[in-house]
């Protein structure tokens, strides 16, 4: 499947939650990668910090400005979430916000590096988390290298509001770059107005909804024992359906080369 990328715009709810309960419930082998520039909260909340070292994003970027190898170094970054079998993988993000300018110059390095990934032995897609887009510098090159983009959103008035000003940020830029179109999909978080009302006002389709779960949230943000049966995470599993659907539909139409590439797990 490729990139997909999940993005959000101002005060919308859990793009990261969103993120983490598709990467634990999804079956095709998944990179998780927290490219959020205000900084990655999984290690630390869902985690707990139980890992010893720095890990993620910032030593490979690190590693990359050092000796330009970014391939070699970015297999021992990557945290196994259902160890050890190393099918679903998180690429942890920064520590803080101040590290976002050391990345910002391998936005688009980490986005052609990533596009590989779904043509390598084994072959892995890659979630990636780029938080809210009304951050400084957002991670441009993936949203734009990404397969689907899908803008999580609340269903209720203040957070449409706030989704309108993101997907038409996202709408220019891609128009200014050359984007195709049609690939910007919406997942609509809690209770709220109707799908089809969203889609009507919004003028996107609406690929799947998430309930309001906050026991499930809960232990997603913060750890614990994640449940597959609870709501969220069995709404999160069924949205692998649609996305798949949609993205081979588009591999179809794009004709996407077919190369294999070999990781070095």
């Amino acid at each position: 499947m490729a990139i997909i990328a999940l993005v959000s715009g101002k005060g919308a709810p859990g793009v990261t939650t969103t993120a983490l309960a598709c990467t634990l419930t999804w079956h095709r082998r998944l990179v998780l990668a927290e490219c959020d520039p205000a900084g990655g909260s999984i290690l630390a909340g869902y985690l707990g910090g139980a890992l010893e070292g720095r890990r993620g994003l910032g030593e490979v970027a690190v590693a990359e400005l050092r000796d330009g190898n970014l391939e070699s170094h970015f297999w021992s970054q990557l945290v196994d979430l259902d160890a050890p079998r190393r099918e679903r993988l998180l690429l942890p993000g920064l520590v803080d916000a101040a590290q976002a300018g050391s990345v910002t110059p391998f936005w688009q390095r980490f986005a052609d590096f990533f596009g590989t990934l779904d043509r390598g032995q084994p072959p892995f897609d890659v979630l990636v988390d780029c938080g809210r887009i009304q951050v400084g510098n957002p991670p441009w090159p993936l949203l734009r290298a990404a397969a689907t983009v899908l803008v999580v959103t609340g269903a209720r008035l203040a957070d449409l509001s706030a989704t309108r000003g993101a997907v038409k940020a996202i709408e220019r830029d891609f128009a200014d770059h050359r984007v195709p179109s049609g690939n910007l999909r919406l997942v609509v978080v809690g209770d709220g107005h109707p799908k089809a009302e969203i889609s009507k006002a919004m003028r996107l389709p609406v690929i799947g909804q998430l309930p309001h779960d906050p026991r499930t949230a809960e232990v997603l943000t913060h750890g614990g024992t994640v449940r597959a049966n609870r709501p969220l995470m069995r709404a999160a599993g069924a949205l692998e359906v649609p996305v798949h659907s949609l993205l081979e539909r588009r591999r179809a139409r794009l004709s996407w080369p077919t190369t294999e590439v070999s990781h070095a797990l």
